[in-house]
């Protein structure tokens, strides 16, 4: 960046990714100034690691300095925040830590100082499959982290001299970028989720679509609607400055310029001489732990995005074979009396929700917290068959209640009210009751834990522990 041409860069909290944001523009030579709302003791800390590189940090309600030229903002900033709103009155250019990161990184020349991006979004799955991308691309030899949305922030992972980044971007982050331009972008599925932040469904999906708009390489969900819709602007013959290729993948057969399952292999049609008439094997679906529909699409997806970066085929095989999912993602918890009990806590909306019921053919369904306005009538009307009984906590459980009155009137329902801590044994206790020899206990709650819990690690990990008590 052109430090002449900036007076002053502020940057709109000191979280993870804000801190990142504002070391690396110190160390472009940026006058950097921080405004954070909480002084805590660890945002004082931060900003005590901060000022030996003259960053300033202010606490207090944030005001625009005088003089301000560009805001990297934090990616839970809402665009009506009274600091944004007042930064584009002021035209001050508003950006996030990803978007920074982008113009931080380097050169994209033949010295190879800047790493290639295999950017990932989706309403669901984006950690796992950016973990699994991540995993194949160590198999294959490349020095490549996960950044972003998961693990390293990615204004600090573009100064370290990595081949290739894994970027999981959520759909605030993408709302704040408008230079990305990676080597490949995926979409894995579209689905109602953050309308609280965005205004609309319509909108949310735009800002999704835009890992889109400058990638050389275009993957996406062939088995979703929405994802369809928003990669078709780049089919052949109106593709945007004639660069990208157009990838699909599918839980199906694949058909030429796609990856997909053949019986139980995972097939790829694309990134091989012939798409027509040849197609190469990457791996079995015994290869993908824990195994679910979900997880396919998340393996297919990361599959595409390797091989698109030229990874062969037997390092995608051996680095399925090698990850290790995050916690609290249909995590097999113990069985007791013959019946399963999983913890998918991480299933904080109904789409993702759906996704885990799916996997199961008999279940006792624990459900409930906070829908952020979301709807789960769609999401009761497909289960409603492989439901044997539900019970739900949470702030709104009985707008789930409802649903199951309309669309699975014969499964028997337990409402657990309350948010002291013995809650979740008294949920586990109702579903033991619930649950037969064969059946799964299913923590797929359909909601975000706020309500009750820190986050949904901490919901699941009382799930976990009240199933430990049950079994002794």
């Amino acid at each position: 960046m052109d430090a002449q041409a900036v007076s002053v860069v502020v940057v709109a909290g000191l979280g993870v990714s804000g801190a990142a944001a504002a070391r690396g523009l110190a160390e472009s030579g940026e006058r950097v100034v921080v405004l954070e709302a909480n002084a805590g003791e660890s945002q004082r800390a931060a900003a005590a690691e901060l000022a030996p590189l003259g960053v300033e940090v202010r606490f207090g309600e944030p005001v625009l300095p005088e003089g301000t030229s560009l805001l990297v903002t934090s990616p839970g900033w809402r665009p009506g925040h009274p600091l944004l709103v007042a930064a584009a009155r002021a035209g001050v250019e508003v950006i996030g830590e990803v978007e920074l990161a982008w113009r931080l990184r380097g050169s994209d020349g033949p010295d190879g100082s800047a790493a290639a991006w295999l950017a990932l979004t989706g309403t669901n799955g984006k950690t796992t499959a950016v973990r699994m991308l991540t995993s194949i691309l160590v198999a294959a030899g490349r020095n490549a982290v996960a950044v972003g949305n998961v693990g390293v922030p990615i204004a600090t992972a573009v100064r370290e001299p990595y081949d290739v980044l894994a970027v999981e971007l959520s759909s605030f982050q993408l709302h704040w970028s408008s230079s990305l331009a990676p080597h490949a972008a995926a979409l894995l599925n579209v689905a109602p989720d953050h309308i609280d932040w965005h205004g609309s469904f319509e909108e949310y999906a735009a800002a999704k679509a835009r890992i889109f708009e400058n990638a050389g390489v275009i993957v996406y969900n062939a088995d979703d609607e929405w994802c369809e819709r928003l990669a078709a602007p780049y089919r052949p013959g109106e593709v945007r400055g004639g660069r990208a290729r157009l990838v699909g993948f599918t839980l199906g057969t694949p058909l030429p310029g796609q990856l997909g399952v053949v019986e139980e292999l995972l097939v790829d049609r694309a990134f091989v001489a012939d798409p027509v008439h040849e197609a190469e094997e990457l791996a079995d679906l015994h290869d993908i732990v824990p195994f679910a529909p979900h997880n396919v699409a998340n393996a297919l997806a990361a599959a595409a995005l390797a091989r698109s970066y030229g990874v062969p085929a037997d390092a995608v095989r051996r680095g399925l074979r090698t990850f290790t999912p995050d916690p609290h993602r249909i995590a097999h918890v113990a069985t007791v009396d013959g019946v399963d009990y999983v913890n998918d806590s991480k299933a904080t909306n109904p789409h993702a929700a759906a996704a885990s019921l799916a996997a199961y053919p008999s279940i006792v369904w624990i459900a409930g917290g906070q829908l952020k306005g979301a709807d789960v009538d769609d999401l009761v009307h497909r289960a409603a068959p492989r439901l044997r009984g539900a019970v739900l906590l949470g702030q709104d459980r009985e707008r789930i209640r409802q649903a199951l009155a309309r669309h699975a009137a014969n499964v028997p329902v337990v409402d657990v009210p309350g948010q002291d801590t013995g809650v979740m044994d008294r949920v586990v206790g109702e579903a033991r009751r619930l649950a037969s020899p064969g059946d799964t206990v299913l923590l797929a709650p359909a909601g975000a834990s706020l309500d009750m819990w820190p986050g949904y690690g901490a919901r699941g990990d009382a799930f976990a522990r009240a199933v430990h008590r049950l079994s002794g």
